[in-house]
């Protein structure tokens, strides 16, 4: 299959790459950096240099790369801010699948979140509702992934899949990370808050399964929806940083974790790292 990865140089898009080509894919990398043009090249991929935000530069891009299948991987998380992540959603997924349906791509396999689910008691599947209520700031991200989705329905073959918390190396739950920067300074809270995680290489192995997985959105996430309580200590001793008191602040009732479920039974796919409590250590 000849697929065209949007995102070729992020955390899950770098790690795609290569899977991809090992399994026999040709691989068209998209980056906005002409200087990783290079690396993408010498993997075995073939490098296109444009800006997702950029809508003719994708539509000649796809155009010109003639796809089966579309990868959708392109975040805007470097700064931490969710208002500009917000706009590469709805923009940059809108150029994205614009340009594949003009090329006449059929499938496309995008990603998404497992945390903007609808508030409840126990961990969502993929039948609950997305929590389109929510109240700002929540509201940026949830306005960013509902485009983003209807986006993605609009391709016939349409895949979303709904990762949980990304960990592992180059994100924010690495030990130069973020989320380690937030551990070392006691800004991680240990309270109810339930959180379902999906180390980075699951992520990526899960993307490339996608293209032979039926339409529809898939949680891709471990097996251990967690409380702060119980994985911020953990984490915390995993990245050198003191462990936070537990506190009684009631749960946000969307902070539920994401079941899995559908991924494991009707799919087939499970995660090599079943759980962040191994997976935190390395």
């Amino acid at each position: 299959m000849r697929v065209f990865v949007a995102g070729a140089t992020g955390v899950i898009g770098h790690r795609l790459v290569p899977l991809l080509l090992f399994a026999g894919h040709e691989v068209v990398a998209l980056t906005r950096r002409e200087r990783a043009a290079a690396g993408l090249r010498a993997l075995g991929a073939e490098p296109v240099v444009a800006d997702a935000l950029d809508r003719d530069a994708m539509l000649a891009a796809v155009g010109r790369a003639r796809p089966d299948a579309v990868m959708h991987q392109l975040t805007d998380l470097s700064g931490g801010s969710s208002d500009a992540n917000a706009a590469l959603r709805i923009h940059g997924t809108r150029n994205l699948v614009d340009a594949a349906l003009a090329a006449g791509v059929r499938r496309i396999v995008a990603q998404s979140i497992a945390w903007a689910y609808a508030p409840g008691p126990d961990p969502a599947s993929e039948e609950t509702a997305l929590d389109l209520g929510a109240p700002p700031p929540r509201q940026t991200t949830i306005g960013g992934i509902a485009a983003l989705e209807a986006a993605a329905r609009e391709v016939p073959e349409w895949v979303v899949l709904r990762y949980g918390q990304l960990y592992g190396a180059g994100t924010w739950y690495a030990p130069d990370g973020l989320r380690a920067d937030d551990a070392r300074a006691g800004r991680l809270t240990a309270n109810d808050d339930v959180t379902s995680f999906v180390h980075v290489d699951d992520a990526a192995a899960a993307a490339v399964a996608a293209l032979g997985w039926p339409r529809g959105a898939v949680n891709v996430c471990d097996d251990e929806p967690a409380r702060g309580r119980d994985w911020v200590p953990v984490f915390c001793r995993a990245v050198g940083a003191e462990e936070p008191s537990a506190n009684g602040v009631p749960r946000s009732p969307w902070a539920r974790g994401a079941s899995n479920r559908h991924a494991r039974l009707e799919l087939g796919w499970s995660p090599r790292h079943q759980s962040w409590r191994s997976g935190f250590a390395g």
